[in-house]
Parts: C-alpha cells; sequence; structure tokens
C-alpha cells in the first residue's frame, strides 16, 4: 500500500529517492471495519488518512439531528476534519469507515515535520489544501445556487461512484436532501 501512495505523491509534486522513502516511512497502515468510527465531535483530530482501498465518510450532526456529509474519500484520496487537524482543536465532525477499509495514515506531528524537513512535502500540502477550498466552495455553490434534481445530475456526471458504492441514506445526506427527495429523483433520472 505505500507503493500506491508512492505513486499518488510522485503524481503531484517531484521528489528524490530519499525524500520519497522519508515520507513513506511515517505513514502506518490501518485496517477499519464498515462503519467503524475514526474521529468523534470533541475529539482534536491528529491523523491524516489515504485511502487505499474503501471509503472513509466526514460528517456533522445538524441541530435537528440529521447527519451532513461534507467528504467522501473513495481510493487514493485523503481524509481528516481538517479545521481540528490544523489547529488542533475539538472537532465538530466525525470520520466514519463506510466500508471495510484499510488506510495510511500519519500523524499530526509527523506530518508537520515533514513541512520543515521536505520542501516538496509542503509543496504537496499546498496542493492538498488547494484542491479542498476549491471543492469545498464548489460543493457550496451548488447547493446555494442548484435545485435537488441539478445537484443529483452533477453528482452522476462527476462523481457516479458515490451513487453506485453508497446506501441512498449516505447519497441523500452528501446533496443535503431527503432520502425521499432522493428516491423521486432516481426514479425520474
Amino acid at each position: 500500500m505505500h507503493e500506491q501512495l508512492a505513486k499518488y505523491i510522485l503524481s503531484k509534486v517531484a521528489v528524490n529517492d530519499r525524500q520519497l522513502e522519508t515520507i513513506l516511512s511515517y505513514f502506518k497502515v490501518l485496517t477499519s471495519q464498515k462503519n467503524e468510527i475514526l474521529l468523534t465531535e470533541g475529539d482534536i483530530s491528529k491523523r491524516m488518512f489515504f485511502v487505499g482501498k474503501g471509503c472513509l465518510r466526514v460528517y456533522f450532526i445538524q441541530e435537528d439531528g440529521l447527519e451532513a456529509t461534507r467528504h467522501l474519500a473513495f481510493e487514493n484520496a485523503w481524509a481528516t476534519a481538517l479545521m481540528s487537524f490544523i489547529k488542533q482543536t475539538p472537532s465538530k465532525e466525525y470520520i466514519q469507515a463506510v466500508e471495510p477499509t484499510t488506510l495510511l495514515y500519519i500523524s499530526h506531528n509527523d506530518f508537520y515535520y515533514l513541512l520543515e524537513a521536505i520542501p516538496g512535502w509542503e509543496k504537496f500540502y499546498r496542493s492538498y489544501l488547494e484542491y479542498a477550498y476549491i471543492n469545498n466552495t464548489d460543493r457550496l455553490m451548488t447547493f446555494i445556487t442548484m435545485n435537488a434534481a441539478e445537484r443529483y445530475k452533477l453528482l452522476l456526471q462527476e462523481n457516479p461512484i458515490i451513487v453506485q458504492r453508497l446506501p441512498n441514506k449516505m447519497v441523500a445526506s452528501y446533496l443535503n436532501i431527503s432520502q425521499e427527495t432522493l428516491s423521486r429523483l432516481k426514479s425520474k433520472i
């Protein structure tokens, strides 16, 4: 699995073999069961996860008690409760393995050590932050400018794996719509 991460890193930034070996040495393997919670609201996010196989979901609980899914990370994607990870403050989010999942993770301290030690890792992190910012802004804009049907069509177009692999309840939570609305949309589209 470290090979998978190495490929991913090299697709984003240029680092030499020694630097790559150093980066990879800080990542540990973790396997999670389906529905296992890896981070709970109120805990401080001390790990950044890379998904080798499976899916992680980052979500929070709304005032009405419903879950709202902010991020889904499938193979070759990253997940953490980013605000908590950066600020080292209690998380407002949960991280859950949606499927049996194999991960690589790095601790907050090791992650920040690598930022100081390897310039290519800092460039990699900047790329990750830019992606997270763009992704979150795009999602926010769709909630403001699109109706449920338009959001569902966009999801099918850009990220069909979500609909293919996840239960309706989670898809609805990701789209910020009810399960009933999702069922109606699925029957029409």
